[in-house]
């Protein structure tokens, strides 16, 4: 059964966003090489380092070669989030390149 969203609730909940940035992941002609693996591979250990530390919310690779490897979703500020990507050690082989934008979200949603 569906639940009828009334205006008050609408303003209610958007009274509760939080922000966050959103950072969108892109492959170079550099990932198809075989040497990118390892450091790829790095790549994701960092991200799970990121997730442990509270700064990378949601996470998720993308694999339908349409030259976005992922977004994620970080608890920081854009600046800082700026600052974190551009040490990302597949960023700094040239493999990935990215972008970060601000977004707003509701505190306690999840993927399920």
């Amino acid at each position: 059964m569906s639940r009828m969203i009334s205006d008050d609730f609408m303003r209610e909940m958007l009274s509760k966003t939080k922000t966050y940035s959103l950072m969108i992941l892109k492959a170079t002609d550099k990932a198809a090489q075989p040497e990118a693996r390892v450091i790829i591979w790095e790549h994701g250990r960092r991200n799970f380092q990121l997730r442990a530390d509270g700064k990378l919310a949601i996470v998720c690779p993308i694999s339908d070669n349409s030259g976005v490897s992922g977004i994620g979703i970080f608890t920081t500020s854009v600046e800082e989030t700026q600052r974190i990507m551009q040490d990302d050690p597949a960023v700094q082989a040239g493999i990935f390149t990215f972008e970060v934008h601000p977004c707003r979200s509701f505190p306690g949603d999840a993927l399920r």
